[in-house]
């Protein structure tokens, strides 16, 4: 069974899960290691707050880990909204807390989140998908306080047609850019299993962009189920697997003090 390395507890804004029942399915599932990756979307405007309480986050995880070590070995890991002018704050903040991993996630752009319809009044769903991937690239470019990039393509989640008319292909010019930074900073790409219960029937980012991220160079390939509630952990990671292996990986990352370890698929 693949590790998962993005899990949300009720620590996040957008989750009420116990910590203990992400734990415990994951345990069911034959995990023997997980990370659980809290957001921390500092300074947005947002219906939930994605701020995290990290001191009680960290004290909660350090119990966990004691509780459980015979059970299923556990990272502590945070996913942040990288957001251009937080570049010092998130920065200073992975110097000072001792997390396993770090997922950087853009959700806003421009202050507004995909999720909400209001991102895309006024653009055509090219000029918004565009806007998304100009947005990664500025975030990647202005900080080095993550470890692997989270679900790249996120933007198509939301789209009114979703992923029914987004392709590598069309976006090759904005997305090759993201690609190759990873690459030259050592950042791993996340392969997301979310997009398939968000009606994708893939995972984030599709498979053309994993195989390009591997044709490019890029080895550092992170597995994560996003889930928010138990019946998602470990969701589609057969398919996951399926998928990585067609693009030519035979590995994939875990991280643990910040530093990779990679697994055989």
């Amino acid at each position: 069974m693949l590790y998962d390395c993005h899990l949300h507890t009720g620590f996040s804004g957008d989750s009420t899960a116990l910590p203990e029942a992400q734990i415990e399915k994951a345990v069911s599932l034959g995990m023997n290691h997980i990370c659980i990756t809290d957001h921390h979307d500092h300074d947005v405007v947002s219906d939930v707050s994605f701020e995290l309480d990290i001191g009680g986050y960290f004290t909660a995880m350090e119990q966990l880990k004691k509780r459980y070590k015979n059970k299923i070995s556990i990272s502590v890991g945070i996913e942040l909204g990288l957001q251009v002018h937080l570049a010092d704050y998130l920065t200073k903040l992975t110097e000072f807390y001792p997390f396993d991993f770090v997922i950087g996630s853009v959700h806003f752009i421009d202050g507004l989140d995909p999720y909400y319809p209001e991102y895309f009044k006024g653009k055509t769903e090219e000029q918004a998908y565009r806007r998304y991937f100009e947005a990664v690239l500025e975030n990647i470019t202005a900080m080095s306080c993550y470890d692997s990039l989270g679900h790249l393509d996120y933007i198509v989640r939301y789209g009114e047609n979703k992923n029914k008319e987004f392709s590598f292909d069309r976006y090759k010019d904005c997305i090759t850019p993201i690609l190759e930074r990873l690459i030259r900073d050592g950042k791993a790409l996340e392969c997301n299993s979310g997009g398939y219960r968000n009606g994708l029937g893939a995972p984030n980012p599709c498979e053309d962009i994993m195989r390009e991220y591997y044709r490019l160079g890029g080895r550092l390939i992170t597995v994560g189920s996003d889930a928010h509630s138990p019946e998602y952990v470990g969701d589609n990671f057969d398919n996951v697997r399926g998928i990585l292996v067609k693009c030519g990986f035979t590995e994939y990352a875990v991280y643990e003090g910040r530093k990779p370890r990679q697994i055989g698929l």
